[in-house]
């Protein structure tokens, strides 16, 4: 199965890279407009250098890695309707439905359209998908096999990408400065700043994963770090104190109403 990536910036390289693990190199094109970076990928990756029109002919899925307002041009530009089998699209731009994407590209071609986060680069993404109703089983197989290194994989209601995406696809960003903010109160009070980042993040990750694998209510797990009058409590009681809980559950909400603005 060939794998071509059309734009490889940061997400699409990251899960070009991704695809690379999983399947081998050799089965990954990648074409995009800077020479100089894609070239360099792949050569990191083990992959080929092709362009848009050679990926559209040659490949059995086609990762879009093409800014939401680039991709009706881009897409406008590709010679889909020379196959007679069409390729599966694998779209990764915000706000544009399967059924955009569909119009946009002008052929009846089967559509996943995924919504990743910054963490695939490490294999750790959340990468939530949506397809259209004539993706094949077969199909769906070898995209999960395609991303099986990248993280999690979640298919989610196209309603309810959005709304999800505000969690993981931001949520990231929320996590780091909380990582930094916990680094910062440990410089404050001592810490050389190297260990206090790691310190913090490592805390972060192994909290997550308490989570995850013991399935347990993020409260309850709390309430087990939290002794009666003890150091915890304080702090919890503190962050509180500057509503926490209720700015976190604020910066889910305004992203996502953003993204609800920016599909209009």
């Amino acid at each position: 199965m060939k794998i071509g990536f059309i734009g490889a910036g940061n997400m699409g390289g990251a899960l070009a890279t991704a695809v690379a693990k999983a399947i081998g190199g050799d089965s990954v094109y990648l074409a995009a407009p800077c020479a100089e970076k894609v070239a360099a990928l792949a050569s990191e990756i083990g992959a080929s250098v092709s362009d848009n029109a050679t990926v559209t002919r040659d490949c059995d899925a086609i990762f879009l890695g093409v800014k939401p307002q680039m991709m009706a041009q881009v897409l406008a530009t590709l010679p889909l309707g020379e196959r007679a089998e069409k390729p599966l699209l694998i779209s990764m731009a915000a706000g544009l439905s399967t059924t955009a994407i569909r119009a946009m590209a002008g052929v009846d071609a089967p559509i996943i359209r995924i919504m990743p986060n910054t963490p695939v680069a490490v294999g750790q993404g959340m990468i939530l998908y949506t397809a259209s109703a004539d993706v094949t089983a077969e199909q769906t197989a070898a995209f999960l096999e395609m991303l099986r290194e990248a993280g999690r994989l979640c298919e989610i209601d196209e309603a309810r990408i959005d709304a999800a995406s505000a969690v993981s696809g931001c949520g990231p960003a929320f996590v780091y400065l909380f990582i930094e903010a916990l680094a910062d109160g440990g410089v404050e009070c001592g810490l050389p700043r190297a260990q206090a980042l790691e310190f913090a993040a490592q805390t972060a990750l192994g909290a997550a994963e308490m989570v995850l694998k013991t399935g347990r209510h993020p409260g309850d797990l709390k309430d087990a770090v939290c002794s009666p009058g003890g150091t915890t409590i304080a702090g919890v009681h503190a962050l509180e104190d500057g509503a926490f809980r209720a700015t976190a559950m604020g910066a889910v909400t305004a992203a996502y109403e953003r993204t609800l603005e920016l599909k209009k």
